[in-house]
């Protein structure tokens, strides 16, 4: 069994490859059952969680295995610890563990990219970044491999946090800076990309312009918003998966009040990647992409990996 660690996972995904092997697993065959979630609070003395994604194909199958610890931001530790098992489907045979953080950050942020390159206008070149941790820090990188970015805009409740990414961009290349009014970069984005852990709307409707492809990646469960119900009322809506519907605050909330309905999302992943819907459609309309992930994903990352070892 082969493992790897957190450097040689990064050096294995490339988002170029990366962003192919997710658009291929989404044409592909495969089994993605629903996460599973158990609650250790009882035995651990305080709030945590274990989370457990499977996926399988033909091939292979694996689990992403992350622990959710809250409290560990008092110890200054890191809140959340993810590993990834890969199996061969043929045998049931251990293949490799793989470090599961790298493999998430940056499988989410090249389904962004992926979504993007179906739904963002082909001319678009201003990409606004909401949010500097550690998935929205990839989202320039992965974004430059399927639109010709010019400005790189970075917002991040944390200041520091937003002149930090901001600098280590502009030394790779990128044209970026700091915004400190979401409202005005947003009257100048091609592109707004949100990675947050937001329990409150962060983008409204009224400041995006018209074309704007608003990316939705960081909100997971009900209690978080990045955006307000307004984004979702007139404009093309489309999920990662229809996992979504049943998890994401961004949807759920405007649901419920009534300005939005399950049956307005246009597509999901597959069935842009599978060629069932066009995407995009006009250069006027705002786009929409919420995704709250999915263990399909994991498991092409995972393979991508191990098909780079020697």
């Amino acid at each position: 069994m082969q493992i790897f660690d957190a450097q040689h996972t990064r050096s294995a995904l490339a988002f170029g490859p990366l962003i192919e092997a997710l658009h291929e697993a989404f044409v592909r065959p495969a089994q993605v059952p629903f996460r599973h979630i158990h609650d250790l609070s009882s035995a651990v003395g305080e709030s945590a969680n274990l989370l457990l994604m499977p996926a399988w194909n033909a091939e292979f199958f694996g689990i992403k295995t992350v622990s959710v610890y809250p409290g560990n931001a008092q110890r200054q530790q890191p809140g959340l610890h993810s590993t990834y098992m890969l199996y061969d489907a043929t045998n049931g045979a251990p293949l490799a563990l793989i470090d599961g953080n790298e493999i998430t950050s940056r499988r989410t942020a090249a389904a962004s990219a992926l979504a993007g390159a179906m739904l963002a206008r082909p001319d678009a070149r201003n990409l606004l970044v909401v949010g500097a941790g550690r998935v929205g820090s990839l989202l320039a990188e992965a974004y430059a491999t399927v639109r010709s970015l010019g400005r790189v805009m970075v917002w991040d409740i944390n200041l520091q946090s937003a002149h930090a990414l901001s600098a280590r961009l502009a030394r790779e290349g990128f044209d970026a800076h700091v915004v400190d009014s979401l409202e005005a970069a947003c009257g100048q984005a091609d592109i707004v990309s949100c990675a947050t852990l937001s329990t409150a709307p962060l983008i409204k409707r009224a400041w995006l312009r018209e074309g704007t492809h608003l990316d939705l990646i960081g909100g997971f469960t009900p209690q978080m918003r990045e955006a307000d119900d307004d984004c979702f009322k007139g404009t093309q809506v489309f999920v990662d998966t229809p996992e979504a519907l049943m998890k994401a605050g961004d949807l759920l909330d405007p649901i419920a009040a009534g300005v939005f309905g399950q049956d307005q999302v246009r597509a999901d992943l597959a069935a842009l990647c599978q060629g069932k819907h066009p995407g995009r459609t006009d250069a006027q309309g705002i786009t929409v992409f919420k995704a709250v992930g999915t263990a399909l994903e994991d498991l092409a990352a995972a393979q991508l990996v191990y098909s780079k070892h020697p």
